[in-house]
């Protein structure tokens, strides 16, 4: 690996993405990214007792068809690395007892996603291990119970609130490439770094994030020596339809262009989710940018209609009990640059 500028290392090893799945729900099936995920649920209880167990099931389906398309077998995984946003990592860890993989469980709110692709291909980049699996999972049920009120309430949510994605995505990162066409290569991550902008409001997650999502694409940009459209998109992770929009004005405020950054940046939370569907401020949650990176811009690449991407996932790292103490949301943001190659 080697370092380019303050917060951005790079890959000289190149890890390898060689197969991915996606998993939505049954609400995100009706959403404009339907054709993209790999599978949808009937219902939000997957054929489980709870909710938890549903989106534990999830990841475990996930990671059982990332594992079976790649063609290796289990016992040539080295390492597992996922994360949701459940106390203890929950559906993580009890997946993870049943796949009997060395297991690193991830936390970073809803950017477990790119901070687990990160970690993986280090390991891969490193050749600590050859095959890596990582993912992330949540789920809209078990999120409004621990964050915010059991479903029962029926309470009222205000326009600035996000809907919690039912998703999960899953990716394979190998130190070998397939025999396809086209590859997808892990090139350069940025790491984030905290940054709070004084919001103490769990329903204006996407405000709380933004700042950081910001940081972290501008310290990209300076380290790489690039411009936004050295990229064909750059997506981040959950800052939904009213993060997106301060995205945009703080950008342009930075000195970007905005041709580039209408033509090139859009956010999962946005795409995920029709604005009719009744989700207010759009999509959130660790399955969101799981499942919109394990299967949009994956399957994009893999058919060389995207060179170039920039994936972000944002996260809003407040816990049960952080507003009750007046605590505000700091927020974080890793970013994970990914190129298509074909192979003539």
């Amino acid at each position: 690996m080697g370092n380019l500028g303050k917060q951005t290392i790079s890959f000289p090893n190149k890890p390898y993405i060689i197969s991915a799945y996606s998993l939505g729900g049954k609400k995100e099936s009706e959403g404009p990214l339907r054709d993209w995920f790999d599978d949808c649920l009937r219902d939000d209880i997957y054929g489980e007792a709870t909710w938890e167990k549903a989106e534990s099931k999830m990841l475990k389906t996930a990671v059982t068809e990332t594992v079976r398309r790649s063609g290796k077998g289990l016992d040539e995984v080295g390492a597992m690395l996922s994360g949701d946003l459940l106390n203890q990592l929950m559906s993580s860890s009890f997946m993870a007892r049943d796949m009997r993989i060395p297991f690193l469980g991830m936390y970073g709110a809803c950017s477990t996603m790119t901070e687990s692709l990160i970690m993986g291909s280090v390991l891969v980049d490193g050749r600590y291990s050859n095959n890596v699996i990582i993912g992330a999972s949540s789920h809209y049920c078990t999120a409004e119970r621990q964050f915010r009120m059991p479903l029962e309430h029926g309470n009222q949510r205000p326009p600035s609130a996000q809907w919690t994605a039912t998703a999960a995505g899953t990716m394979m990162i190998s130190s070998e490439s397939t025999n396809e066409d086209i590859d997808v290569i892990v090139e350069s991550a940025t790491i984030g770094k905290v940054i709070d902008a004084g919001i103490k409001s769990a329903n204006k997650m996407g405000s709380a994030m933004t700042p950081a999502a910001v940081d972290t694409l501008l310290n990209h940009l300076e380290d790489t020596n690039r411009n936004l459209d050295y990229y064909d998109i750059v997506l981040t992770g959950d800052l939904g339809f009213t993060g997106r929009e301060i995205m945009k004005d703080l950008l342009q405020d930075a000195g970007l262009d905005k041709k580039a950054i209408d033509e090139r940046y859009d956010d999962c939370g946005a795409m995920i989710y029709k604005p009719e569907q009744d989700v207010h401020s759009g999509g959130s949650g660790c399955g969101c940018s799981a499942s919109t990176f394990a299967g949009y811009v994956y399957k994009k690449m893999k058919r060389g209609e995207i060179k170039r991407a920039l994936i972000m996932s944002t996260g809003a790292l407040l816990s049960t009990i952080s507003p009750f103490q007046g605590e505000s949301i700091p927020g974080i943001a890793h970013a994970v640059s990914l190129q298509s190659r074909p192979k003539n």
